[in-house]
């Protein structure tokens, strides 16, 4: 077994291999809203805990309490 595809979710796979075989310019034409969607909810879920949740936690002890 390939540890690479233990790490790696299919997803990601099949968008690396496309950027690989066919570039930048099909990659963004072929997936388009889904590469801005998937930034999207990448970068909300990181804000979330690092600006609200860990805040909220140590404001209420939790964390360092």
């Amino acid at each position: 077994m390939n540890l690479k595809k233990i790490y790696k979710p299919a997803i990601i796979q099949e968008w690396t291999q496309l950027l690989r075989e066919k570039g930048i310019r099909e990659f963004i034409r072929v997936k388009g809203w889904k590469i801005f969607a998937a930034i999207f909810v990448f970068y909300l879920i990181r804000d979330s805990i690092l600006y609200i949740i860990i805040p909220f936690w140590v404001a209420q002890g939790f964390i360092c309490g």
